[in-house]
């Protein structure tokens, strides 16, 4: 596949580009190539692999799934032959082209800071942030950098560092507490109302140590977004499971159980070995980990 691809450079960066921009017209105003150039780079591909790479429709250009295994493989050649030329004409300090980090929200939040240090040293570099439950596929290309709470990624292509801890507690608005009261103790806990996830739809320690304290909370809202259920905590609707990151500098908002460590999430930061070593990626490192030094 390498030896080809190299061979085809020009129609298969042609075909990333259509594949990227959605639109013939749009890759050939990216490239700087006349429409039947690009059309002609697709037809001259399609036809030596031998088979389609693109479904036609009318409002643009949609990969098959041959498609999408070829194309992230020139994304990510695309990305370290940028990254080769840069480093070979010694840019200026200035990173440029995009960069993609993917994370949950609730996490996503601390990433402000180091993104704004990011950006401030290269302006002309875009970061899109990817605020999803969904585990985007570095392999695949969709995202640079992945800060993922949970278990160790085992994947083997991946570089996985430790990002250390988040702390998780119970927490309540002093909204809810001022109608409500705050409970002196766990059984307490039995007549207070909760935001959370629908039953068994939390995989977090601490809910499983309430069930075995109390059985099932009495629920107010139920809610399988974390954004929502820190937006009802905040709004005083019930106690809910709240991280360090969402609370950080609030002084409306009470923990009312004790910390416990056995309740804290693991953080990874995690790269794709193929582009983990790109100067940009190891600059937007360098930053995050400006969080846990």
């Amino acid at each position: 596949m390498y030896r080809y691809e190299m061979e085809k450079w020009t129609e298969l960066r042609t075909a990333y580009h259509v594949a990227k921009l959605g639109t013939v017209s749009a890759a050939s105003r990216a490239l700087g190539a006349h429409r039947a150039t690009v059309n002609r780079h697709i037809d001259v591909l399609e036809k030596e692999l031998g088979a389609r790479i693109f479904i036609r429709h009318p409002k643009g250009y949609t990969l098959t799934e041959f498609g999408e295994d070829l194309l992230k493989v020139a994304q990510k050649t695309d990305e370290l032959l940028e990254d080769l030329v840069d480093r070979a004409n010694g840019r200026d300090g200035s990173i440029e082209g995009e960069i993609r980090i993917t994370s949950l929200q609730p996490i996503a939040n601390a990433l402000m800071e180091p993104i704004a240090a990011f950006r401030s040293a290269n302006p002309n570099c875009q970061v899109t942030i990817l605020s999803t439950e969904d585990l985007k596929r570095l392999e695949h290309g969709e995202a640079h950098i992945a800060l993922r709470a949970g278990p160790k990624p085992e994947h083997p292509d991946y570089v996985v560092q430790t990002f250390g801890r988040v702390g998780l507690n119970l927490y309540a608005h002093t909204s809810y507490l001022s109608r409500k009261g705050a409970p002196d103790n766990v059984a307490d806990l039995a007549f207070h109302e909760f935001v959370m996830p629908p039953e068994n739809e939390s995989r977090l320690a601490i809910w499983s140590w309430i069930y075995e304290r109390i059985g099932t909370p009495k629920v107010a809202v139920a809610a399988n977004d974390p954004f929502v259920v820190r937006e009802a905590v905040l709004a005083g609707l019930g106690l809910g499971v709240l991280s360090d990151v969402d609370v950080a500098g609030r002084t409306d908002v009470r923990a009312v159980l004790p910390g416990n460590e056995d309740w804290a999430v693991p953080l990874w930061l995690v790269t794709h070995v193929d582009l983990h070593r790109t100067e940009k990626v190891q600059e937007m490192l360098t930053h995050i980990k400006t969080l846990r030094s």
